[in-house]
This record gives C-alpha cells, sequence and structure tokens, in this order.
C-alpha cells in the first residue's frame, strides 16, 4: 500500500487537512481521515469531508460531449476543443464582451488564476464572475468599505480568546462542522456563551445559550436597533473610537430609535438589550449567507462591522468573522481577478492595470474597464447581446442562480462550454463538455477562510479522458490568445500569481510549494518566507493600520430599506433558503444522478393548516405513506412564486416560524421560485427572501425522484 497524502479537503471553507490513500487499482480516492500533523485542524475531520472526498455520489463524466443533433454524444479531446475554441473565438470576435466566463470558488488558487488571466488578459470580457459573489460578495464589499480591504481581520486562533460568540444568519453546526466543534467549545467554559440570530430555530440554535428569531429580510433592522442601543445607553468604546475610527458621530446621527428599529425586526428591546449585552465582552460575531444573500446585505454586514467597531470589539479574540462556504472562496477573491486583480491590487487603477498588462504581455487596452455585473447580470446581457458564448467552470447555474428558468432560456440562446467533473443540470444545456478532475485528482493549492494557503495533492491518478481545470483552461487559453500561458503546471503559475502579489495587501509573495510542504498551510500576507498574517490590522505595540487613505476604519452609515419582494395577498408567505448536513452547494456531490423531483418544505404546522396543505400521513406516524409503490417519494404541494411553481413535500416544524418556508439551497428546483433582485452594492442575489404561496396537490409535471442517502455531518478525531 502507498503512503496517504497529505492534502486539504475543499468541502468547506475551514480548510481542514487531510490524509488520503488511492484505491488499490483503478482510479479513485480510496480512504481519507484528518491530518493531525496539519496547523488548522489538527486530525479532526467532518464525516461529510470524508464521504464527499472518498465516496461522491455523483453521475462522474469520463469523456468529453458534443452536441449533435440536439443530444450530447461522447468525443476526443481535440474535436471537445476544436469545438469548444471556434465557438468562443467566434462570439470574441469584434467585440470581448461577446463571451461570459464563470468561474468557482472550488477550483484551486492556480485554476482560478488561469481562468481569471484568459477572461480578463486573453479575451478582455468586462462579463466575469464566480459563484462566490452568490455568497461572499456582500461580505467582501463590507469588509472593503470598513477597513479597504477584503478578509475576517480574526482568526481561528481567536475562538478559543473570545468571551461570546454571537453567530448572526449563519448554521455553522451545519455548514462547517469543525469550525463550529471549536466554538461550542470555547463557549461551554465559564463565563462564555453562544447568541444565535436566525429566523429559524437551527441546529446551531438548538445548543445556543441565547436564540433571537428576527423576522425574515430585517437583519439590517435589528443591528442598527442594537447600534442605537449601545449609543442610548453609553457602552461605546470612546477611546477605540477615537484612535482608530472615522465617521463615527455620521453614524450615530443616522440611527433610528432602538425600540422602534426592534419592533422592525419583530423583537422587543429585551432582545435587543441582550445582544447589547453580549457586546460588551470580547465577542466574535459571526455571519453567513443569511446576511450576505440579500439586497441589503452589504449594509447589513457592514452594521455588524459597526457592531464591533463601536463597542471596541476589533483585536485578538474579537471581530467581525464572515464564514465562507466554499473551499477556494477567498483564494478565488484574491487570485482570479474577479472584483480586483491579483492580491487586491485596485481594479480602476491605471498604473495597476499597466502592471498586470504588462505582467501578462497583453495590451493594456485589451483589459477590461470595470469589473461586470455580477453573475445574474452577466447572464441576462445574452437576452439583448452582448453575451452570445459563456464558459462555465465548476460551477452549476441552471441550479445555483436565481429564477432558474430564465437562466437555463438564456443558456440554452448562448453558445456553451460546461467544464465539470460531474453531470450537472448545466451539462444538460451545454453545447461542449469538458471533464474534469475532482478532489483527490488535482494538485495546487487553496486558500481558506482565515487566509491561510495550503496544498492540495493528487492520491490518484487521472482517468484517461479526464484533465484538470488548469491544464484545460491554459490549453484552452493558448489557442484563444496564443503566448498567454508561457507555463502550465500549478508550481510555476502559483509562482507567477505570487510575485504579482508582491506589496499588496494580500502579499502572497513569501509563499512557496516548499514552504507549504514544511508548514503545512501560511496565513497571508506573507511578504518574505519567514513571516505569516496573523490578526489583520493590528500593529505593534498595539496600534491600528487599516488600507483606507487615512489609516482608519469607516463607520458605514446606510438606513434600513424596504424587503425585496413583500407578501401580499396573492403571495402571503415568505420563503428563505438554507443549507441541508448532506448537501454541498447543488448537492451533485451527494445527491447522485437524480434528485428527488420535489425539495422538502419545512413549515410551522399553523401555516401548512391555514394554506390548507395536509402534510403525507401513514399509519405509523410516519413519513412514508408519500411514496409510491416502489417506494419513491411524491409531493404533497405546490410552493409557487412571481417566478413559477415547483412540487414540493411540506415537512411540518415547529421549528421554522409562522409565515415562513424553508427550503433547502442545495435542490436544483429551489432556484426556480427565487428572486433574481441584487444588493446594488455587491451584485449578490436576493437568496434568503421573496413572496410565495403554498397551495396543496402537485403541479402536473411532478414526477417520483429518489430518497437521497442520509449523511452524518458529525466530527471525528484524526488518527
Amino acid at each position: 500500500m502507498t503512503d496517504p497524502v497529505p492534502t486539504t479537503c475543499m468541502r468547506c471553507a475551514v480548510g481542514c487537512g487531510h490524509l488520503q490513500l488511492g484505491v488499490d487499482s483503478g482510479y479513485g480516492v480510496g480512504s481519507v481521515r484528518g491530518d493531525v500533523a496539519h496547523p488548522v485542524n489538527r486530525g479532526l475531520a467532518c464525516q461529510r469531508g470524508i464521504r464527499e472526498s472518498a465516496d461522491p455520489d455523483g453521475e462522474w463524466l469520463t469523456r468529453p460531449l458534443v452536441r449533435e443533433d440536439g443530444d450530447l454524444h461522447p468525443t476526443t479531446w481535440d474535436v471537445a476543443l476544436d469545438r469548444a475554441v471556434t465557438g468562443l473565438g467566434a462570439a470574441a470576435v469584434g467585440d470581448p464582451d461577446g463571451v461570459a466566463v464563470l468561474g468557482s470558488g472550488q477550483q484551486t488558487n492556480e485554476a482560478a488564476y488561469a481562468l481569471g488571466k484568459l477572461a480578463r488578459g486573453g479575451l478582455g470580457t468586462r462579463f466575469y464572475d464566480a459563484n462566490t459573489t452568490l455568497c461572499m460578495a456582500s461580505a467582501v464589499r463590507a469588509y472593503y468599505d470598513a477597513f479597504g480591504s477584503d478578509a475576517p481581520p480574526c482568526t481561528y486562533e481567536d475562538i478559543d480568546g473570545a468571551a461570546t460568540h454571537v453567530v448572526w444568519g449563519a448554521n455553522p453546526a451545519v455548514a462547517h462542522p469543525v469550525m463550529f466543534r471549536w466554538i461550542a467549545e470555547s463557549a461551554r467554559t465559564d463565563g462564555s456563551r453562544l447568541v444565535v440570530v436566525d429566523p429559524v430555530a437551527t441546529e446551531t440554535a438548538d445548543v445556543a445559550d441565547d436564540h433571537v428569531a428576527p423576522d425574515p429580510g430585517t437583519d439590517l433592522a435589528l443591528a442598527r436597533a442594537v447600534l442605537a442601543r449601545v449609543v442610548e445607553r453609553g457602552d461605546v468604546e470612546r477611546a477605540f473610537v477615537a484612535e482608530a475610527t472615522t465617521g463615527f458621530e455620521t453614524l450615530a446621527d443616522r440611527l433610528p430609535d432602538s425600540e422602534a428599529a426592534a419592533a422592525e425586526a419583530g423583537v422587543d428591546a429585551g432582545t435587543v438589550d441582550l445582544l447589547a449585552d453580549a457586546l460588551a465582552d470580547p465577542t466574535l460575531v459571526y455571519w453567513g449567507m443569511g446576511v450576505n444573500q440579500s439586497v441589503q446585505g452589504t449594509d447589513t454586514a457592514a452594521a455588524l462591522i459597526d457592531m464591533c467597531l463601536a463597542t471596541g470589539n476589533l483585536g485578538p479574540g474579537t471581530g467581525p468573522f464572515s464564514l465562507t462556504g466554499q473551499a477556494n472562496s477567498m483564494g478565488t477573491r484574491i487570485c482570479s481577478s474577479k472584483g480586483s486583480w491579483p492580491g487586491q491590487r485596485p481594479f480602476d487603477d491605471p498604473a495597476e492595470r499597466r502592471l498586470i498588462a504588462e505582467a501578462w504581455d497583453v495590451p493594456v487596452d485589451r483589459l477590461p474597464d470595470d469589473t461586470g455585473p455580477g453573475p445574474v447580470g452577466t447572464l441576462e446581457a445574452v437576452d439583448d447581446g452582448p453575451v452570445e458564448a459563456v464558459y462555465a467552470v465548476a460551477t452549476n447555474p441552471v441550479a445555483g442562480m436565481p429564477d432558474a428558468t430564465a437562466v437555463r432560456e438564456r443558456l440554452d440562446d448562448a453558445f456553451l462550454v460546461v467544464q465539470d467533473a460531474f453531470h450537472t443540470e448545466t451539462v444538460d444545456h451545454a453545447d461542449v463538455v469538458l471533464p474534469a478532475a475532482t478532489w483527490g485528482e488535482s494538485d495546487g493549492t487553496t486558500t481558506n477562510m482565515e487566509r491561510r494557503v495550503s496544498r492540495v495533492r493528487p492520491a490518484t491518478d487521472l482517468p484517461p479522458d479526464v484533465r484538470t481545470d488548469l491544464d484545460t483552461i491554459t490549453t484552452l487559453g493558448e489557442r484563444l490568445a496564443p503566448g498567454l500561458f508561457p507555463a502550465s503546471d500549478p508550481e510555476a503559475v502559483f509562482e507567477e500569481f505570487a510575485a504579482l502579489t508582491a506589496g499588496t495587501p494580500a502579499d502572497c509573495s513569501g509563499i512557496s510549494y516548499d514552504r507549504l510542504d514544511e508548514a503545512g498551510a501560511v496565513r497571508w500576507p506573507a511578504p518574505d518566507a519567514l513571516s505569516e498574517g496573523g490578526y489583520r490590522y493590528r500593529t505593534d505595540p498595539g496600534g491600528w493600520e487599516f488600507e483606507t487613505p487615512s489609516g482608519l476604519a469607516r463607520f458605514s452609515s446606510a438606513v434600513d430599506g424596504d424587503l425585496a419582494e413583500p407578501t401580499d395577498d396573492d403571495y402571503p408567505l415568505t420563503l428563505t433558503t438554507a443549507r441541508e448536513a448532506d448537501g454541498y452547494n447543488t448537492g451533485v456531490r451527494s445527491r447522485g444522478g437524480a434528485s428527488e423531483p420535489a425539495p422538502r418544505a419545512r413549515v410551522h404546522p399553523d401555516t401548512l393548516a391555514e394554506a390548507g396543505v395536509e402534510p403525507p400521513a401513514t399509519a405509523d406516524g410516519g413519513g412514508d405513506a408519500d411514496r409510491g409503490g416502489d417506494g419513491e417519494r411524491r409531493a404533497a404541494a405546490t410552493l409557487g412564486s412571481r417566478r413559477g411553481a415547483i412540487p414540493v413535500r411540506p415537512e411540518p416544524d415547529p421549528a421554522v416560524p409562522t409565515g415562513l418556508v424553508w427550503l433547502p439551497i442545495h435542490h436544483p428546483r429551489t432556484n426556480e421560485v427565487t428572486l433574481p433582485a441584487t444588493d446594488p452594492k455587491s451584485d449578490e442575489p436576493n437568496l434568503k427572501q421573496c413572496a410565495v404561496r403554498l397551495t396543496p396537490g402537485a403541479p402536473e409535471e411532478a414526477v417520483p425522484g429518489r430518497e437521497p442517502a442520509a449523511v452524518d455531518a458529525g466530527v471525528s478525531g484524526g488518527d
């Protein structure tokens, strides 16, 4: 048996070290366990990360495919690449914006960097984005607005030092099991506590000391109520505010009356006091998609940062900590030229544009003038131009984007190249399909949510007709823009990227493969081979220096706005979406080649009764009466919005408040009903709130599907 290969789990952004063994014969990963030598997790590993690395349920893509006479057929790589180059090249003739490129937080740093280089430097398109914008863009914009730079200032080491943990609009017990273990253990110590803010009584709320349940879509109103109460009580940390921040007086003048704002959020004054009290101790404030995926996502994230600044909760053991979902969302942000040039170089700075153009050896006027409209706007540009072709890498927009029916129609109108390891809903609409390597098959690096870069290594050879993302991107890039990729092996591409970050806020120039092999993981900024980042913006001896023109952290001044889509008589309920323990992104690794046709809809029993919907009944009180003779589940209700209607399996659940319907974000039909409205500052979609109605009976198109396998998302120790 070969030695286990040290690598990094690519299931979520915690960045746990894994040890993987290839199968004895053939291709694939035979076993996975936590790596006790890795500095992030010290051997801990969640069962979901282990299972989805070693034995994903997805339908593998093993051959290139091209569309002929309306159907996809296996072909050779030469034919598939020729078809892709011809289609993409034709769309870019005369207008580089004829091609849209969609990347992913599931790629390695090297592949993400190469894709951005191809999109921005090879094609010159402004229509380039990644599915990271669907989950993290609002937090990113809020960090930039406050600190002048992206990424949490906190690190995992700060979790033990916090007395209070406030988890707002996130469910780390499900989404980040290893990290949640650290949070829960810290909160159990004497004098510590865990406070959860979420309309739903989540798995995280189940173990919290306090659960605050605001009305859906009112997070900004609640955060501003807490800020107002802190000011009213005289609990502002005036010395810190005066030393390290600017804009506080403007913020204070725009704050509402705390009781009025509390009422708007659907909570009482005592609840606001509870949150204000929590901030009096050393506090970490974590937030996730429940905050970011809103038309007010940036402003709400900014208000949570304001809460930390106003109470002096910045520094070791404290601070604003956005929880990242996808494994390499952070790496995509710092290296892919999506919202900034590598290293967070400002996109609109002429000097930075010249530097990038010279490094890539392309004309500076080929680089687009702006970063583009985000993924929703990118696909909307198919409707009336200029986008005529789409290149999608490791992403599934048909299932992951809001208003999915419109997304399908747009992709059918475009020439579509899909590069993925698994058969996704988007593959079904492709003109060319390029099979890609997945976890355990790829070489490179990734970056976790606390800014640590670590190695990704293959534990198995590639199947004969599968290529890595980096290989395919550079091959296409050389044919579309000859000379763009003088180097295409992972280490050389990483060195090129790292050199471009020298002297930037996200400096990775002191990181190398050799250093990662020795250290396991290195946190940026790392400007030389001996240094690495700690708590951001902290200077010795105890001062502060932010990446803003003034060197001070900036308070926001946003005011609460209206819901993106309020309920009314026709659509009286509110839809929210969230992760399930056995789901990953759009679920292609966990639900197999076929999905349950009707997602489960968690609904309060009183809401079901008012809608006249009977939950599936069984003789023994279980949930099998809605199954056909073959044991497959059938829908019992229809969930409709102004975008469409889908079959659902209603599940009575008092953990969901009345008037709310909960759907899993991973299910491929969920986004047929969600709203394509976006945050005007971040372009992130409003995936967490829209108006819906629930009616008895399934739509005509509902057909039986397959029961998904249960997955244990618990945490195990390494050995």
